[in-house]
């Protein structure tokens, strides 16, 4: 069963104290990143976020469901309504649970472009092969 546009209207508003919340479509259903970064999302209209550490500490009593068929548990989110906790929530999974993106690695040698000189006699001679 598809999550309904509502749901997701009501969750972004409860989540409207909270800056650079967004969220993505998909498969009739919405995942939610805040800061980037995947939090949770909305499925068949229940409020899931990751299992963290630091979720479960802020709510010890919240089950813990299958957004999917095949996919990892969640927490579902015990107190939806209350802003401060979701608020609460959200900044600490954000900063105690989540590393920053790691930088991007840098492509090998060949697929870089390397320079050549001329030097002595016309031989070639590589500049760099970072």
């Amino acid at each position: 069963m598809a999550s309904s546009k509502e749901y997701l209207e009501y969750i972004l508003g409860q989540l409207s104290g909270l800056e650079d919340i967004t969220y993505r479509p998909m498969m009739g259903e919405y995942i939610i990143y805040y800061q980037g970064k995947v939090i949770g999302g909305i499925y068949d209209d229940r409020f899931l976020v990751k299992f963290t550490r630091s979720a479960r500490r802020l709510m010890p009593e919240a089950s813990l469901e299958v957004p999917y068929e095949g996919a990892k548990e969640m927490l579902m989110v015990d107190d939806p309504d209350n802003r401060e906790h979701l608020k609460e929530l959200f900044n600490t999974m954000r900063f105690l649970s989540f590393p920053s993106p790691k930088k991007e690695k840098h492509k090998s040698a060949w697929a870089q472009e390397i320079t050549f000189s001329f030097r002595d006699q016309g031989q070639f001679y590589a500049d760099s092969f970072i």
